[in-house]
């Protein structure tokens, strides 16, 4: 049986096309994707995201575990600081990635993707030896994304938060629409906005919903649906788990270096990954722009040099809407990993070439 968010009414009452995804049942677009993509980029769109998984780590080994789990280092964290981050299984592939909220001394959320809420409960807890108290909340949460240059002035007509004082990735508890909740100024978009969390039992969903969309009118507030938030992230070059990152990749290839601290101490896959990254790395994850603007790269197509050979394959790609070309992230071997070099996408048949651009692939 497919799960339902809070707000499945509503989406199927304003027009959302439904299909299944993570195991929900969840809307796709409304008005249509370039509608959708504009108003996140201009002025302000509202997704639901009540499928992503929350789970609670307390007590004081809580800090203990999410350092063995996670590669980042989460001891750098305060109350009201959130940092992304991803798990790693023993061989470096990856679990997921994350976003680890330090609610308060010894009190953690870790907020990960809707698809992988068993397996990374089930993970996180075979490695808790310590006896961290762990709790999957996963079903009593509700999860709104507002994003867009319109997003804070939507939002602060609804709370007394001072939306100005939340950096990004910070955040703080507040009311809002008379809803205690978590305002985090973290996202998926690249534009400003918050992702908004709260509990079932306190809410009237619809109620919040409404709220937001009242504030916003005035800005032209749309509701998002999945296409509009794929072809968003993938203009900033964020990656989606189960295309760009996978069991079958490690975050040293996977432009993931960033947030892997081999200096914070032991966690699982340090020396897995420590050795790949001596003996040098066969592939990388680059991004990339069609040349052709009728050319569309998808998930899965291969990538080749201009002698036709096999050097890697398409991860992610869509027509961007802002630049109205082609792009996409994929895995190429190192030495075709330059960027500003040229590659080749076997599109039905046919090859198109491609420019190697570290992404973004829009201006910010």
């Amino acid at each position: 049986m497919l799960k339902r968010t809070p707000f499945f009414d509503l989406h199927n009452q304003t027009g959302g096309k439904i299909v299944e995804f993570a195991g929900y049942e969840m809307p796709v677009q409304y008005k249509g994707i370039k509608v959708e993509h504009a108003a996140v980029r201009h002025a302000v769109g509202v997704f639901d995201v009540s499928h992503m998984g929350e789970f609670f780590i307390s007590g004081d080994k809580a800090l203990e575990l999410i350092q063995k789990v996670t590669v980042n280092d989460a001891s750098k964290l305060f109350p009201g600081k959130a940092q992304y981050s991803c798990m790693c299984y023993a061989d470096g592939g990856i679990v997921d990635d994350l976003i680890v909220y330090m609610l308060a001394e010894n009190e953690y959320m870790l907020v990960v993707n809707g698809a992988n809420v068993d397996k990374d409960f089930a993970w996180i807890k075979s490695q808790n030896t310590m006896g961290a108290e762990l709790v999957d909340r996963s079903d009593d949460y509700a999860l709104l994304a507002v994003q867009g240059p319109k997003a804070k002035a939507t939002l602060q007509k609804l709370t007394d938060t001072n939306l100005d004082e939340i950096g990004f990735y910070s955040f703080k508890t507040g009311e809002l629409a008379g809803v205690s909740m978590i305002i985090s100024a973290t996202g998926y978009t690249g534009e400003p906005g918050f992702e908004l969390y709260f509990e079932h039992k306190n809410a009237d969903e619809a109620a919040v919903w409404n709220a937001i969309f009242e504030a916003g009118e005035e800005f032209g507030i749309e509701p998002c649906g999945l296409g509009a938030r794929d072809t968003l992230r993938l203009e900033m070059g964020f990656a989606l788990y189960g295309n760009d990152i996978t069991q079958s990749t490690h975050p040293l290839e996977s432009r993931l270096g960033w947030i892997t601290k081999f200096d914070k101490g032991e966690f699982v896959a340090k020396e897995t990954l420590l050795a790949k990254k001596e003996a040098g790395l066969k592939r990388r994850l680059v991004g990339f722009v069609m040349e052709d603007q009728r050319s569309i790269p998808r998930n899965g197509y291969t990538i080749t040099d201009a002698e036709g050979n096999d050097i890697g394959f398409v991860t992610s790609g869509t027509m961007s809407i802002t630049l109205g070309k082609g792009i996409g992230m994929g895995f190429v071997s190192t030495d075709h990993a330059k960027d500003g070099g040229t590659i080749h996408i076997s599109i039905r048949k046919k090859s198109a070439p491609a420019t190697i651009t570290k992404p973004p692939f829009i201006s910010k």
